[in-house]
């Protein structure tokens, strides 16, 4: 048997502590002294192991640290030392030293080896690194293994590493294949939810000009009492608050709106009523016909499906608002609701 000589290192990380007392085998025949206080204190397992009573009386207690290269066993043995490991030896031990940490019951290791073998994840190792956490009972290396192998699927599948688990291991390729739909669909659902919200935000911001342009008049449109002037500065939402304007002057002069055979004019409509759906000051408010959608509501009530689109587009104004700094929050203008018996706009010729 061939030996090494760690009394160097053990007396650098051990101090003045007793002579060693016990030998770690490897496969290879590497015996490595230890001291077996430091080996307990470290590991709960090799505690568990020392304790056990020998079958011979002798001073000198050996454990075998089978199945893993001699080499991997010596940075295992000076990690429960130092609690140290350099990049170097885990790269060209991260495998068997994670093995090793979860055996052994190392945590402080398993979570250096599981970092460091997520940052070398590679097409090649990605389905090995994938059954080693699986095996060792690492999340945090099993789950970026999948979305590494998910997002590389075409070329992972021609490696030998997938055909090998193809043949040996068909229900972690099911599990693999269940990730890839499952994460597909939460793209899809993530896209149609900043669709859905993107919506939102457009409604909220459109409410705003709304209100914008009855109370204070824009452009081209504003209250009866108030002639729209072109010299005011450009709007904070302009390309909203323009399209709104384009909106009224249709709604305005349209021939076909109350036969309801307009599209545009519905549109209206529906801002209208979700304007009144919104606002907290219907005696006070000066967008057109804001309380008697209010009334209506009160008298008929409204669905489930706009009750839902109303709280959409209240949490959309909110976030929207949240999201402004302090500073902006405060040069927003301020809407003035003085004027009570405002029921049209004014257009400019």
């Amino acid at each position: 048997m061939s030996s090494l000589n760690f009394s160097g290192d053990i007396d650098k990380f051990s101090g003045e502590m007793s002579e060693v007392d016990v030998q770690i085998v490897t496969s290879g025949g590497l015996r490595i002294p230890a001291h077996s206080a430091v080996l307990a204190a470290a590991s709960t397992v090799l505690e568990n192991i020392l304790a056990r009573p020998g079958k011979r009386r002798s001073s000198e207690r050996t454990i075998r640290i089978l199945g893993v290269p001699c080499d991997a066993v010596s940075v295992f043995i000076r990690f429960l030392y130092s609690s140290k490991c350099t990049e170097e030896q885990m790269k060209r031990h991260g495998i068997h030293l994670l093995a090793l940490s979860h055996v052994y019951l190392v945590p402080q290791l398993k979570q250096r080896c599981t970092k460091g073998l997520a940052e070398r994840l590679t097409i090649e190792n990605a389905v090995d690194l994938l059954q080693l956490a699986r095996l060792c009972d690492a999340p945090d290396l099993y789950l970026k293994s999948m979305k590494f192998l998910s997002s590389n699927f075409k070329k992972v599948e021609e490696t030998e590493g997938w055909k090998f688990l193809q043949q040996h291991d068909p229900w972690l390729e099911l599990e693999i294949l269940q990730f890839m739909d499952e994460a597909e669909l939460r793209k899809k659902r993530t896209r149609r939810h900043k669709l859905e919200l993107s919506l939102y935000l457009q409604l909220s911001e459109a409410m705003d000009c709304l209100e914008h342009i009855c109370t204070e008049g824009c452009t081209s449109v504003g209250p009866l009492d108030k002639e729209p002037s072109i010299k005011r500065q450009p709007c904070s939402k302009f390309d909203t608050c323009q399209g709104l304007q384009f909106l009224i002057r249709h709604f305005a002069t349209c021939k076909r709106r109350t036969n309801g055979g307009c599209l545009r004019c519905k549109r209206m409509w529906q801002i209208l009523r979700l304007h009144a759906s919104i606002c907290d000051q219907p005696n006070d408010c000066q967008v057109p016909l804001c309380r008697q959608f209010k009334l209506k509501v009160q008298q008929k009530g409204d669905d489930e499906l706009w009750k839902s689109l109303v709280r959409k587009v209240v949490s959309a104004r909110a976030m929207s608002s949240l999201s402004l700094p302090k500073r902006k929050r405060e040069e927003e203008p301020k809407m003035d609701l003085n004027h009570h018996q405002v029921m049209n706009f004014r257009l400019a010729a």
